[in-house]
């Protein structure tokens, strides 16, 4: 088989993924995104290896490696990115990456930090208290 079609399904399978990204308003279907780029880049990086391996004598196959390497990263990632999407979704309610980014910038232009510091000053005093009780 030619190199050019891999390379070519890859950048096919890259560029929907990252229409993904920057399109979808979904956390899961961002990440289902970012996994079609990682698979693009390993279907690169197997392509390469084996026309690679046509040209030398010794075949190390580090691309296959490399690209099991990738497999497990982005099954860590996924794990860890789902679980923030659950608690993320089970405290506000929604998925949707533009409506938590206006409730974070809500929050922040509420108007409840008037420019005084008793949340920290109440912070600061509260473990001297305790441990003039314990004294």
């Amino acid at each position: 088989m030619h190199l050019a079609y891999p390379a070519v399904l890859s950048a096919l399978l890259f560029s929907t993924g990252l229409y993904g990204v920057l399109a979808r308003r979904n956390a899961i279907l961002v990440l289902m995104s970012v996994e079609l780029m990682l698979n693009a880049v390993n279907l690169n990086l197997v392509a390469f290896d084996v026309w690679l391996s046509r040209t030398a004598q010794d075949t190390l196959h580090s691309g296959q490696a490399l690209t099991l390497f990738t497999i497990a990263v982005a099954a860590a990632e996924i794990g860890i990115g789902l679980a923030i999407v659950l608690a993320v979704h089970r405290n506000r309610g929604t998925a949707d990456i533009d409506k938590l980014r206006d409730t974070a910038e809500s929050a922040d232009d509420d108007g409840t930090d008037d420019g005084t510091d008793d949340d920290s000053e109440a912070a600061r005093s509260e473990p001297a208290e305790k441990a003039e009780a314990t004294a």
